[in-house]
């Protein structure tokens, strides 16, 4: 192969590999490994500074800022003991979901290699959907809608679900779109 031939191969190469750079493998591992250093930083803050999400956990089933509505007061859970166990199941789901992504991004690194992205598709979704379930049922449905988070300016957390719910459900299409790249599945 002459010298003009060995440039042209490495630079088809060098093109193809920058290709799979940007490729749907790729971005599906990048978000899960995204979502997991999210996860994994949410758990910190909530474990080294326990205190400061236990009172929104506390106002929030408390429903004391909210408009008092009699009708819709009933709903509120006022035992500290109930409002501890509830926050200590958050953190502990949240635990959990960020152990999983973080497996799973370390199941990409080989699987991008290998390209059998099976184990690590199939533990991002269910990391991924435990996201959804936290965020998107317990935050945005139970504390939005059951005790009325939406109504309290201090202690609405909505926007923050939102954005998890967002980032996650994102991660969770593009780790689901038809592809030939995921063909060994």
């Amino acid at each position: 192969m002459s010298a003009t031939g060995t440039t042209r191969a490495r630079s088809r190469a060098v093109g193809e590999g920058a290709l799979a750079l940007g490729s749907l493998p790729v971005a599906a591992a990048v978000l899960t490994a995204t979502v997991a250093l999210h996860l994994l930083l949410v758990v910190f803050g909530n474990v080294t500074d326990f205190g400061t999400n236990q009172q929104f956990v506390h106002h929030v089933l408390a429903m004391d800022t909210t408009f008092h509505d009699r009708n819709l007061m009933w709903r509120s859970i006022t035992s500290p003991a109930l409002q501890d166990t509830a926050y200590v199941l958050i953190i502990a789901w949240e635990a959990l979901a960020a152990l999983l992504l973080t497996v799973a991004t370390l199941w990409w690194v080989p699987a991008l290699r290998n390209r059998d992205f099976t184990r690590a598709r199939r533990a991002s979704s269910v990391g991924l959907l435990m996201v959804l379930v936290l965020f998107g049922g317990g935050f945005i449905a139970i504390g939005g809608e059951w005790f009325a988070m939406w109504q309290s300016k201090a202690w609405n957390g909505l926007d923050a679900a939102i954005r998890n719910v967002t980032l996650a459900g994102l991660a969770l299409l593009v780790l689901h779109l038809p592809s030939a790249h995921w063909s060994a599945d």
